[in-house]
């Protein structure tokens, strides 16, 4: 990690930062200062206040109370764009990419796009995108759709669209969301290549040890107020999350149950397009974690036990009940199993619909009779889930759209679960969600399997498999490569199952 750059003030600071919305504290006080040239952490939980004060920052919301300054002077921000002529962007999980425009009309939009007399210079455009581009080392065809790009190059066009704005002061939104392990890399290369030139970065993230890996210094908030601001050198992981949360990092995990021995879900020799030959068996109150590289076939191994994706051979049983080839979502839903899908947003819930509906929709045949739905009926199961996985929400009524990660997690979770599965497939139940809610959602799931629900739930986290799963399967180019005990399992033996290799203990070398 490189040392900050000298600085004769900060480059973007909130003081004393106060907003409220129908009478409640979104922020009670809130306190961020970043250096130019350093990469600054935004941590908390869902509802700390993070993206409350990230929208004050950049002219979203105006403060209640307190103050911004930027370069050392007072400044108050009408609106997003008078942000962004100061210098101040934030970039969002969910890229503000027009898919139909071409990577260099997407770079220099709006007030950049160089024309005369309302025509387009497209020669100036495209020089200018390409020096956006050649800044961060990027090689990405000017030409090509933005739609066609992968995940990490609208990243990219995004970073290089908001330097084409003279951005100071880049806020970074959870970037690495959908991104694989050697795109991190790429994005971490360019987000220190931007720090070295004076750019101040905000970087939010759920990730810790990204945190630790990137980041100069790092700011905790908690309940709308800052907790703590300190270099990142100076803290631990197990501290962080301690105060984060208010409680100690080996809270997180809820005791193991014992799983019974009778078994709820067998699958025998299954092939799919990637999957091959898997063959394995789930027990009634048991917590099968699968893990693997991206690409390993684990996610679909979920899709094809969730019948949203046919197998080419094999058999899935469930109990004694053999379960047809073409089985489809609405059959594996009677039969008892359930997917909760990675992309919740996209798969998961209806963003423009109320949580009521959501989990009402998903669950017409309990909420009706011969045809006739019944609001009674509906506000049981929907008051049921609110209760039971402490959704935090205005009302019922809400848009799932409006709710934090966390909360919409949660959302598809009632969802599944209104639906007493006998298997519920969890994929990356926790990615994007705070540390306090991933504890809740481990407590759920530990709640579930005691009352002999089984569950599948795959993860890119090992710490997360070894703290949350019974039994661990690891899968490596389609096929099982390794199975663990959770009690046995560290991360060095599922590393080298993930990489196809057959663990060596130092004994045996």
């Amino acid at each position: 990690m490189t040392s900050l750059q000298p600085s004769t003030g900060f480059a973007l600071e909130a003081r004393g930062i106060v907003k409220r919305f129908d009478g409640v504290h979104a922020l009670s006080g809130a306190d961020l200062s970043v250096l130019p040239g350093e990469i600054h952490a935004l941590l908390g939980e869902n509802g700390a206040g993070k993206s409350t004060l990230i929208k004050v920052l950049t002219g979203i919301y105006a403060p209640d109370h307190g103050t911004l300054h930027r370069a050392g002077d007072e400044v108050q921000y009408a609106n997003v764009r008078a942000a962004r002529r100061a210098g101040v962007v934030a970039l969002y999980q969910e890229l503000s990419i027009i898919p139909s425009l071409s990577v260099a009309e997407n770079i220099v939009l709006g007030e950049q796009t160089p024309s005369s007399a309302g025509i387009v210079r497209w020669a100036a455009l495209r020089r200018r995108a390409r020096a956006q581009l050649d800044r961060i080392h990027q090689r990405i065809p000017l030409g090509r759709l933005a739609g066609d790009l992968s995940p990490v190059q609208q990243t990219m066009v995004a970073f290089a669209r908001a330097l084409a704005t003279d951005a100071r002061v880049l806020i970074l939104d959870e970037p690495t969301a959908s991104l694989t392990d050697t795109e991190i890399t790429e994005l971490f290369s360019v987000l220190r290549r931007l720090r070295d030139e004076g750019v101040a970065i905000v970087y939010v993230s759920h990730r810790l040890e990204e945190v630790f890996e990137l980041c100069d210094r790092l700011t905790i908030m908690r309940n709308g107020e800052t907790i703590v601001t300190k270099p990142v050198a100076d803290s631990h992981i197990d501290e962080v999350i301690s105060m984060m949360v208010g409680r100690s990092a080996g809270e997180l995990y809820p005791d193991r149950t014992t799983a019974t021995t009778e078994v709820a879900l067998s699958v025998e020799s299954l092939d799919g397009r990637r999957v091959k030959d898997v063959s394995f068996t789930a027990c009634k109150g048991e917590v099968v974690g699968i893990g693997g590289l991206a690409g390993s076939g684990r996610s679909e191994l979920l899709r094809i036990l969730s019948g949203t994706q046919k197998h080419a051979a094999g058999t899935i049983t469930i109990g004694e009940t053999v379960l047809p080839r073409s089985l489809g979502v609405g059959r594996a839903l009677d039969a008892g199993i359930a997917l909760v899908p990675e992309e919740r947003r996209s798969q998961g819930v209806i963003l423009g619909a109320t949580i009521r509906d959501n989990i009402a929709l998903a669950n017409i045949p309990e909420v009706s009779n011969a045809g006739i739905v019944s609001n009674a009926r509906i506000s049981g199961i929907v008051d049921k889930g609110m209760r039971d996985l402490k959704i935090k929400a205005r009302s019922t009524r809400q848009y799932v759209g409006e709710l934090s990660g966390g909360n919409q997690q949660k959302v598809v979770l009632a969802k599944m679960l209104a639906r007493n599965p006998r298997v519920l497939l969890m994929d990356e139940p926790t990615r994007g969600i705070d540390v306090g809610t991933k504890a809740e959602i481990y407590r759920l799931i530990r709640e579930l399997v005691a009352r002999g629900t089984t569950v599948i739930a795959v993860s890119s986290e090992l710490p997360e498999l070894i703290g949350l799963s019974d039994r661990i399967l690891i899968m490596h180019e389609g096929r099982i490569s390794g199975e663990v005990a959770a009690e046995d399992a560290d991360e060095e033996v599922l590393l080298a199952y993930c990489y196809g290799k057959a663990h060596v203990h130092d004994n045996d070398a």
